[in-house]
């Protein structure tokens, strides 16, 4: 494959407004639909919440990411849209914008390090964009993508948060008198989407966020008001990211209500349950939520009715593996 061959970036502007948010919830439906919100008695009666379950894995590429794709697709720039799109990621982002560019009908190149599984490896190549192999770490990717003459997509684009953000629209509307709703980050975007969306519709509901213990950057950034690196070892693919993101840890800053670090296996522990108990496989990234609803201590599971958001299902052989092992 050839390498991207000196990468325009696409612009970043203010955080999302609700506003915003509320226009591409009308993109993203026509693009990608919507999904359910499921109460799973089964699951409520082992953690000892009542548990509503958002199911996102079952949008199209097996990830809530998709949606930052769809509503991209519909907002690209014409210098975007003729020099094409780059981006780095290790798998639910890329398939993001390589969706994103099927839609838009132009080229996408995706760089992705060493440890992308090698199912969201097939599954980009399938969207039809280039797979670039480079780097151990995203960070190496990232940096590595941005040498290109395609447009470089940061995975925190205000246009992907906006994206992102829809799933919360559809979720507070849905369920308006939620106390907590429990969200995976990564780099952030989902988790900054809720609170913008939270702050309008459902303000007194807890956004608590969840990451691995392994991939502790965002945990960090949150903590101290200021970006962080950390090293990532985490198994959980949708998490590896070794530093925090400026664009959503400034909404998180203000607006997350409190934020749990959990560890890999606690995050199998959560995947077992949703197979066993909510009919969900779930990746590492996607079981994280209900993970840190179990860490949570028993008072703030009792405040009432919560949410947990299984943001993708795009496990790999070696997950689907540890869910099946006990």
């Amino acid at each position: 494959m050839t390498a991207p061959a000196t990468a325009t970036t696409t612009p970043t502007t203010a955080p999302p407004t609700f506003e915003a948010v509320v226009e591409a919830g009308r993109v993203v439906a026509e693009a990608v639909g919507g999904t359910p919100q499921v109460a799973h008695p089964l699951l409520g009666g082992v953690v000892g919440a009542d548990v509503v379950v958002k199911h996102e894995h079952v949008l199209p590429t097996g990830s809530f990411k998709v949606r930052g794709g769809a509503f991209l697709s519909a907002r690209l720039s014409p210098e975007e849209l003729a020099a094409g799109v780059v981006t780095a990621s290790t798998g639910n982002h890329a398939q993001s914008v390589a969706y994103a560019a099927r839609l838009a009908g132009i080229s996408a190149t995706v760089v992705m390090p060493s440890c992308a599984p090698q199912v969201k490896r097939d599954a980009v190549a399938a969207l039809g964009a280039e797979v670039v192999i480079h780097g151990e770490t995203l960070s190496e990717a990232a940096s590595y993508a941005r040498t290109g003459e395609r447009a470089f997509v940061d995975p925190t684009d205000p246009r992907i948060v906006m994206g992102h953000a829809t799933a919360y629209l559809e979720l507070f509307r849905a369920e308006p008198g939620l106390a907590s709703v429990y969200v995976p980050i990564g780099s952030g975007t989902g988790a900054a989407g809720a609170c913008v969306v939270r702050d309008a519709l459902a303000p007194g509901c807890r956004v608590v966020g969840v990451q691995s213990s392994a991939a502790p950057a965002g945990w960090r950034s949150w903590r101290s008001g200021s970006i962080e690196q950390a090293p990532s070892t985490t198994r959980a693919s949708g998490l590896a990211t070794v530093t925090g993101y400026p664009g959503p840890q400034a909404v998180l800053a203000r607006g997350l209500d409190d934020f749990q670090l959990v560890s890999d296996d606690e995050i199998d522990a959560a995947a077992r349950l949703l197979a066993t108990h909510a009919h969900t496989l779930a990746e590492g990234a996607g079981a994280a939520s209900l993970a840190g609803l179990l860490a949570d201590d028993e008072a703030a599971r009792g405040r009432g009715r919560v949410a947990v958001i299984v943001t993708g299902a795009n496990a790999s052989a070696d997950e689907i593996a540890r869910i099946a092992a006990r």
